[in-house]
């Protein structure tokens, strides 16, 4: 990746910023969007200058279309280009079906499918013209059911039939288009939104045996990107250390999670 220039958005915290650093660690120059992690946004940068690397963080409220046109060009002014845009920036809540408010419903489509989307339209140009690569961060819940997640899993869901769609679109133009769908990551949001998270115990119910690390993402995301990833097209890659795999024949559908996802920036939740 030496000399590649890449987008990440949602990298002030979890999967996101472990993308980063990881596209940093192999010698990419690296704008890091955040839109309420600052603070974990300019530890990454810090930490990426502070071994040699080229990084730079930028704002944007993905809720909104107007930040998008602003951190295009801000990233491909600190970049001088674009080589790699990662659409990684996602929020989640857990509500039962009929609860769900339209405000909930537009801030997750908002957010996880109308940004990315738009977004890469605006980068489009310069990715066309590096001959560069999308890759879209999805979700297991794009695949698998879990209750209370009605609207994210449909936001997971469109993000896999988009990246399809778009990279039979933009393949003939020279942008490669793939996505990946993580499991459970360690992330820090899991501790916020779960009381007594235990990782774990978390692991021991996936059959690698461990919950999944940022950087494990971070690498397929680096492979994607990479001329040796060149004959995939179109794919979103499940990286979930063999859930989906699994049948577990249980109940647990039955019963109500004892998660808060979406607290602070979901409305009403």
């Amino acid at each position: 990746m030496e000399g590649r220039r890449v987008l990440v958005t949602g990298a002030g915290t979890g999967i996101g910023r472990g993308i980063a650093l990881e596209f940093a660690r192999v010698g990419a120059s690296v704008a890091l969007h955040y839109s309420h992690s600052a603070a974990g946004a300019e530890e990454a940068v810090a930490g990426i200058r502070a071994h040699g690397g080229r990084a730079a963080a930028f704002c944007a409220d993905f809720a909104r279309l107007e930040p998008l046109a602003m951190l295009a060009r801000q990233a491909l002014e600190f970049l001088g280009g674009l080589d790699v845009l990662v659409n990684n920036a996602g929020i989640t809540m857990n509500l039962p079906f009929e609860r769900v408010t339209p405000e909930q419903f537009d801030r997750l489509y908002h957010v996880n499918v109308r940004a990315p989307f738009f977004l890469t339209q605006a980068v489009l140009p310069a990715l066309q013209a590096a001959g560069g690569a999308v890759i879209n961060i999805s979700s297991i819940h794009a695949f698998e059911g879990y209750p209370e997640h009605a609207v994210y899993a449909g936001t997971r869901g469109a993000m896999v039939a988009f990246t399809r769609e778009l990279a039979i679109e933009l393949a003939p133009r020279g942008v490669r288009v793939n996505g990946i769908a993580p499991g459970s990551v360690e992330v820090e949001n899991y501790y916020r939104a779960m009381d007594g998270f235990d990782a774990e115990a978390a692991g021991r119910g996936i059959p690698a045996g461990f919950i999944g690390q940022p950087a494990d993402i971070g690498r397929v995301a680096v492979f994607l990107a990479s001329p040796a990833a060149r004959y995939i097209v179109a794919q979103t890659i499940i990286v979930d250390g063999g859930t989906t795999s699994w049948m577990p024949f249980g109940d647990g559908f039955r019963q109500r999670p004892n998660a808060r996802f979406g607290t602070g920036y979901v409305p009403g939740i």
